[in-house]
């Protein structure tokens, strides 16, 4: 049976194989992990699709190739090792299922990549053999990469103590190298990927920062208003962030050019607005997936779609697809904070935006004709452009038009 790159989604037209997890010679099972693969936003280990033998590796990791490419060849149980198929194989052995592979294997088939805790990241086949034997993950030692659990793991465990894998070496397993007052922490193909486009958009983009100071006392207002009923009801807080993105998307429809992406000498601008919203992933990286026509949803809806993106981050389980066709980016810093950011623009888009802390501060503002002192809840957005796609007026512009839809829009109306 031929390996083939799969197709990881339907906007992705080649992949990076990052690691082999068999050899030449090896025996493998189905749903045995064959190797991984990775693009600038996501990374997937792939399993075996029958049993057998891996008789040739034809891609080494670290190559780029594109979906399709063969990169492997698996002998399986009774085939013979000419070119033609043997009659009687199952169906998964057939030609038509094992050239094909955006068929069979988007991303159904991919297991998920685990991190550090093992706990958090078991693939379903093996979340379901756990919930059906009544076993938890803490009863089984994991022999795959940074101690995640296998399917034969779970399998051995059930079957006796005599036959539970013993734990791998720890020269296995990656993770930082330690010395006399040092320690290396060697970068994830995540960290190496990201670290190359933010070099690029560096040094793509001649970067502009401008920032706002913006009172959120009528967004507040809304929050405390229907916040206590939405906790209890979603079951997390609604923050300040649905609300900013509500009056980015609103803005735009003003400063069309900020929803643009600079190809070759032209600036190519979007009607739709399809917001990308970084997300942290527990200090191990960020990604930016997409909440595609957020100008045309209501702050609930984006508040409902920010949360859910950024679950399903955390737990590797989206798909390049929706990390596509971004026209917009915002980073929120405020959990941590932070006064004031300097974004670096998600290319080939042309603005970001960083959302810093809210906190109480005394301010100046105007009552009944007079100065007066007040305590309002203030904070700083900062938008960086590209200076080749706009001017700072233009920028400045759409500043403060964001501020003042904050700062001016009934949003406890506009919400109830």
């Amino acid at each position: 049976m031929d390996v083939l790159m799969p197709q990881m989604g339907e906007t992705v037209a080649e992949g990076t194989l990052t690691a082999w997890h068999k050899k030449v010679g090896d025996t493998v099972s189905a749903s045995d992990i064959l190797f991984e693969i990775g693009t600038d936003k996501v990374e997937m280990e792939v399993p075996a699709q029958i049993d057998g033998v891996l008789k040739e590796i034809l891609v080494q990791a670290g190559d780029t190739v594109d979906v399709g490419t063969k990169l492997a060849v698996i002998e399986g149980s009774g085939e013979e090792t000419n070119d033609a198929p043997a009659p009687a194989a199952p169906q998964p052995e057939t030609p038509k299922a094992a050239t094909p592979a955006p068929a069979q294997s988007p991303v159904a088939p991919l297991v998920d990549r685990p991190k550090r805790d093992r706990s958090m990241k078991l693939s379903p086949e093996v979340r379901k053999l756990l919930t059906e034997n009544n076993l938890s993950h803490t009863d089984i030692v994991g022999t795959g990469r940074d101690g995640r659990i296998k399917r034969g793991d779970v399998l051995a465990y059930i079957k006796g103590p005599a036959s539970v894998p013993s734990t791998p070496a720890p020269a296995e397993a990656p993770g930082a190298i330690s010395g006399e007052g040092i320690t290396v922490v060697p970068f994830s193909y995540r960290r190496k990927m990201t670290a190359e486009h933010m070099v690029r958009s560096k040094a793509t983009s001649p970067h502009v920062l401008q920032a706002v100071e913006v009172d959120f006392s009528a967004v507040n207002k809304a929050r405390q208003t229907i916040g206590p009923e939405w906790k209890r009801r979603e079951g997390y807080s609604l923050t300040y962030l649905p609300f900013i993105a509500k009056a980015v998307c609103s803005a735009i429809k003003d400063f069309p050019r900020i929803n643009g992406h600079i190809e070759k000498d032209h600036l190519v601008v979007f009607d739709r607005v399809n917001l990308a919203m970084a997300i942290d992933l527990n200090f191990e990286g960020l990604v930016a997936p997409v909440i595609r026509d957020a100008d045309l949803k209501a702050v609930t809806e984006i508040a409902r779609a920010t949360h859910e993106l950024a679950r399903r981050a955390r737990a590797d389980e989206l798909t390049p697809d929706e990390f596509a066709n971004a026209t917009y980016t915002i980073s929120n810093n405020g959990s941590f904070g932070t006064l004031i950011t300097a974004p670096i623009i998600n290319q080939p888009q042309v603005a970001i935006l960083s959302t810093d802390g809210i906190t109480k501060r005394p301010i100046v503002i105007e009552h009944d004709g007079e100065d007066v002192i007040a305590i309002r809840p203030v904070g700083i957005l900062a938008q960086s452009f590209d200076h080749r796609a706009i001017d700072g007026s233009y920028s400045g512009a759409f500043m403060r038009r964001v501020k003042e839809i904050l700062e001016g829009k009934n949003w406890v109306e506009s919400i109830s």
